[in-house]
């Protein structure tokens, strides 16, 4: 835990009281009270997952671990050399939505699907899920995106993402009625590749800070920080009141190697960085105060495909509600302890009754 004390050596003493005051509060009382708890704005992808070897990655040419963009062709390829497989409706964004209406909570997302098979399995997924989705399909143009998971023995998931319609999502898709109204706006990183995304983000930022609302933003993936770092730190430092990173990506960010660097260079950047660190547990930065939230236990990981997903459901859920923020961060580690327990990246067990036999809220 050398991290961490040198984390907590640059920073004020922790205490055991944390939340938001009310100088800080989630809403502006001059304003409308908010009608939903967060809308998340991503990528609507299906996810196709299907379990393989060390074997087959290394003849695929696949790099473990991590999330590659390939195109129409190469995911036909793909899908095709693939095991017996899972498909149902994914997205980061799109995974976090339907983790927080498991635990009760009021959501709707904001998303690109083409007016296809697998863009009707998907708006159907996430309704069915209790996730409000009315983003129009796209009429012409590619196909609804799909991920290719391919899941080792040890739980590591290796992505392959054919993005099609998704990349047609932009400034006009934001509906500013749905933003203005929801507590938090959560933004996708691995959206943040085209250009209209980028200008639709800012467009909902814009829109939910005029409404005294909260912007999250989840970095989502090394990679996509390594393309668009400049972009992604004027996002952060500008427009994000709630950061989500694992440890890799928050690195990557501020360019070090070092955990501790990083967590000491977001500071003052945002209201709040929740840091996820896998079996450690993850890490809350805000306002002076550091804390540490042990990773929720797991006889056995299956799978840790959503496990960071999940986390900020979890994490968002607490929030909303005004407890306090190691709670939330227990219920992030809840819920991704959940999630990795089991093959795909949706809950199997109801998270409202999870979280209520763990923490009785």
């Amino acid at each position: 835990m050398f991290w961490y004390a040198a984390l907590v050596g640059r920073l004020p003493a922790c205490r055991t009281r944390v939340y938001f005051p009310p100088s800080s509060s989630l809403v502006n009382i001059q304003m409308n009270q908010p009608t939903i708890d967060v809308v998340g704005i991503g990528n609507a992808i299906v996810d196709v997952l299907a379990h393989a070897d060390e074997a087959f990655l290394e003849q695929e040419g696949l790099v473990k671990g991590t999330i590659a963009l390939i195109d129409a062709d190469r995911a036909a390829a793909l899908y095709h050399i693939m095991g017996p497989a899972i498909e149902a409706s994914g997205g980061s964004v799109g995974n976090t939505m339907a983790g927080i209406a498991s635990l009760g909570g009021n959501c709707a997302f904001i998303g690109k699907v083409r007016d296809d098979l697998l863009g009707e399995v998907y708006r159907h997924d996430m309704t069915a899920q209790g996730v409000r989705f009315e983003t129009p399909p796209a009429t012409s143009g590619p196909a609804t995106a799909r991920c290719l998971f391919l899941v080792t023995s040890d739980g590591q998931r290796t992505g392959n993402t054919y993005l099609g319609a998704c990349v047609g999502l932009g400034p006009d898709d934001i509906d500013p009625d749905l933003v203005g109204a929801a507590q938090v706006t959560y933004l996708e990183g691995y959206l943040f590749d085209p250009p209209l995304a980028q200008q639709a983000f800012r467009k909902a930022a814009a829109i939910a800070h005029a409404a005294g609302r909260k912007v999250a933003l989840s970095l989502s993936d090394p990679f996509c920080v390594e393309r668009h770092r400049a972009a992604f730190r004027d996002l952060v430092a500008g427009h994000v009141d709630i950061l989500f990173a694992n440890e890799i990506e928050i690195c990557s960010l501020y360019e070090t190697r070092d955990f501790a660097t990083a967590a000491a260079a977001v500071r003052g950047q945002v209201a709040i960085a929740a840091l996820t660190r896998s079996a450690q547990g993850s890490v809350i930065l805000t306002n002076g105060e550091a804390y540490q939230i042990a990773a929720a236990p797991v006889a056995r990981v299956v799978d840790s495909t959503g496990a960071g997903d999940l986390y900020a459901a979890g994490f968002l859920y607490g929030l909303t509600r005004g407890l306090p923020l190691p709670i939330c961060g227990e219920i992030g580690s809840l819920c991704a302890a959940e999630i990795i327990s089991h093959f795909g990246a949706r809950p199997e067990r109801s998270l409202s009754e999870l979280v209520a036999a763990a923490k009785g809220l």
